[in-house]
């Protein structure tokens, strides 16, 4: 199910929040699991089924880590287990069969068939023969790397004694099937949450905050990242563009992917909100950033910092030498790209990544390049972002090549690249292209915007929800590009 269809706006979603707001507090748990296999199950129950053996695992790990540390209950809840309490090889392999089992679950789901591919590459490059192993093409259950990951972190919270697990096996179900986070995050981590699903305040300030963040990211998805959809995936299906159409084409791609997934991020946030949760920013005008590591303070706010906590520093960190730090970073980066999807281009693109990191952390506070003027650093930031958005949205190697040939005014050019620019450059959409750069460089972020909430930000955020709910209609298609990871 998505959140901007039909089904959910009409349906789906006033039917939860009447059922919410009819039950009592101890039941609301209980109703948002399962509403949430609902909602996640609607177009494949078989995702359900993967995901609920999963959390099942997750859940029974959690106890198991409190039972073998010992400790009584503290004030009529599950112990944390603090720093003071020794981790016993009991604990330790209690901890591991939660991360193999969620990290089985992506392996054979999403890099099964990578893997496989790569080995009879090699066989054949080897003279070994074609098929040395079978390649499975699994469909990949939507958003398996955000619930992976958002429950890897409820075993790690509770071993490292950040967070108490839960007894109820409804409250855990809540936390990991959660529908406005389930599918594109952001990645809650479990700490995050922990006392939430306990204790949470409902108050009308917070319900029309909820119902802002969800206008405001409606509006971006059909009104902004749709019609930049059809910029971008125009030039990427048109082969050998001019120069100015391949630049144009990756712009558009740029602000399709910032606020078709900003855009969900404000609407889960909104969906949380209006049930008394609040979820973490995910993101902070991220084409504002002046370098790649500002870039990624302000992008996909919850995988950085997931990776940050849960890898990065446990590696070391910065902590063991320049050229560990350099190294640790590039291993992250190179991860991070993999967790995106299966392939080559996001490997690549973690790597630019991870070398862009590494490069800005060896040259230091006094660079030259931080002595340039602020809007020249935010240009040549984007302009980076960009050139690695290529591999991103490319479907191959090959074609992130071609794409990168037109972009250099190295393509051959056909008068087909002629039609394909006429596609591109409709006035409606050149309109909107302006509107997005307006709204990215000129104007505050969601977060910002709706910190007070005024009578005519909440008109201007219903009135941008009619808009919006008028024009789906008018679009046929509107997948949101992070249910693919």
């Amino acid at each position: 199910m998505v959140f901007s269809s039909q089904i959910f706006l009409f349906y789906f979603l006033p039917l939860v929040l009447c059922l919410y707001y009819a039950l009592p507090f101890r039941a609301r748990t209980a109703m948002i699991a399962l509403s949430s296999y609902v909602f996640y199950g609607w177009a494949n129950p078989i995702w359900a089924v993967i995901m609920f053996f999963g959390s099942s695992v997750d859940y029974f790990c959690g106890l198991a880590l409190v039972r073998f540390a010992g400790l009584p209950d503290q004030d009529g809840l599950p112990p944390i287990i603090g720093p003071e309490i020794p981790r016993t090889r009991k604990m330790r392999i209690v901890l591991a069969v939660s991360i193999v089992t969620n990290m089985g679950l992506l392996a054979v789901f999403k890099y099964t068939g990578f893997a496989a591919e790569n080995v009879n590459a090699l066989g054949r490059a080897l003279g070994m023969g074609h098929d040395l192993v079978p390649v499975l093409h699994l469909v990949l259950p939507v958003g398996i790397s955000f619930y992976t990951f958002k429950a890897m972190s409820y075993a790690i919270d509770v071993y490292r004694g950040e967070a108490r697990p839960m007894r109820r096996f409804t409250d855990y179900m809540c936390f990991e099937a959660f529908f406005p986070d389930l599918v594109a995050g952001p990645i809650i981590r479990y700490a995050a949450l922990e006392q939430q699903m306990r204790e949470r305040q409902h108050t009308w300030d917070k319900f029309a905050r909820g119902v802002a963040f969800f206008a405001f990211g409606m509006g971006k998805k059909i009104l902004l990242a749709n019609p930049m959809g059809h910029i971008a995936d125009t030039a990427f299906a048109g082969g050998a563009l001019h120069v100015g159409d391949a630049w144009f084409g990756i712009f558009g791609y740029a602000f399709q992917i910032y606020f078709d997934f900003s855009g969900y991020s404000d609407m889960a946030v909104g969906l949380a909100l209006m049930m008394g949760f609040v979820l973490i920013q995910n993101f902070d005008s991220p084409y504002k950033a002046d370098n790649i590591t500002d870039f990624w303070r302000r992008w996909h706010i919850s995988l950085s910092t997931w990776l940050r906590d849960y890898l990065y520093i446990p590696l070391g960190g910065n902590r063991k030498g320049p050229v560990r730090t350099y190294v640790n970073l590039m291993a992250v980066m190179l991860l991070g790209g993999l967790w995106h999807g299966a392939s080559w281009n996001f490997i690549i693109w973690g790597l630019i990544h991870g070398g862009m990191l590494a490069f800005e952390r060896a040259q230091g506070k006094n660079s030259p390049y931080r002595r340039l003027p602020h809007p020249v650093r935010v240009g040549i930031t984007f302009i980076v972002v960009c050139l690695s958005w290529v591999f991103f949205r490319a479907k191959t190697l090959g074609q992130a090549l071609v794409y990168f040939k037109s972009m250099l005014g190295l393509a051959t050019v056909t008068s087909a690249a002629d039609s394909v620019a006429g596609a591109m450059y409709t006035p409606y959409h050149g309109a909107m292209f302006v509107l997005c750069g307006i709204t990215v460089w000129g104007l505050p972020n969601t977060w910002a915007f709706t910190n007070k909430l005024s009578v005519g930000r909440s008109v201007g955020g219903m009135a941008l929800l009619a808009l919006a709910i008028l024009m789906m209609w008018t679009q046929t298609v509107n997948p949101f590009l992070y249910f693919q990871f």
